[in-house]
């Protein structure tokens, strides 16, 4: 049966229409969600998208949060149970809901980054990332001004300690995050935020690579098996 993923449209959301061609293109069935409707129409996976929901006011994130459907997918993302991949906009609305660690800020120039941009994968046990082979580099797309991953020592620790760091940047970050970090998974490796955008870079005609299709094949991968992701695992 063909996997179901459900790409959630706040206001102000982009990229929706981007990650829902890409879960298409990887062979799944994308399922539009919308922010106000706690349905989530028994999707077996989700992507919060990039853009500027809720016009970015407060913090990036900061109201999406509070939406009724990710009322729905905090409680199922936390038990282990729900992939879910939060991209850009997506990933600084995992972080305002607790699902992730740490937060998004202002780019270190203050100035908004829009380049390609080559990634080391640096954690395959995520639902998002086992398609991949550790130490990879991938070349994806850089977009935001708020793109900067900070968190406090301890956490940064913790992250490396338990595998939990999925990507970095393979140069020096150029948005300033920390040790080099564009992507996070949670302690069950079904909850990944990304910062660069995948869905861009699925197609040689439009994407700089095909490389950014990795992270929607290994979903696929991951409902196939049936088995729960474990984020301590590096290769």
């Amino acid at each position: 049966m063909t996997a179901r993923v459900g790409v959630v449209t706040f206001p102000g959301s982009l990229d929706d229409r981007d990650a829902a061609r890409a879960v298409r293109i990887a062979g799944a069935e994308p399922v539009a969600l919308w922010h106000d409707d706690p349905d989530l129409k028994g999707v077996d996976a989700v992507v919060l998208p990039g853009g500027f929901s809720y016009g970015d006011y407060l913090r990036c994130g900061a109201i999406a949060r509070f939406s009724p459907i990710m009322g729905e997918i905090v409680p199922a993302a936390r038990s282990g149970n729900l992939p879910v991949l939060g991209i850009c906009n997506g990933f600084q609305i995992l972080c305002e809901s607790h699902l992730l660690p740490g937060a998004l800020t202002r780019n270190r120039s203050l100035r908004f980054i829009n380049r390609d941009i080559t990634l080391r994968v640096e954690s395959t046990a995520t639902a998002w990332t086992n398609r991949y082979t550790s130490g990879e580099e991938i070349l994806v797309v850089l977009k935001s001004g708020e793109g900067c991953y900070v968190a406090d020592p301890d956490t940064l620790d913790e992250l490396e300690r338990t595998g939990r760091v999925v990507a970095r940047y393979a140069e020096a970050a150029p948005n300033g995050s920390r040790r080099e970090i564009a992507g996070i998974a949670n302690e069950h490796g079904n909850v990944v935020g990304l910062m660069p955008h995948p869905e861009h870079a699925v197609e040689d005609l439009t994407g700089p690579s095909t490389d950014g299709l990795g992270f929607f094949t290994s979903l696929l991968a991951h409902l196939a098996d049936g088995a729960p992701a474990a984020a301590g695992a590096t290769g």
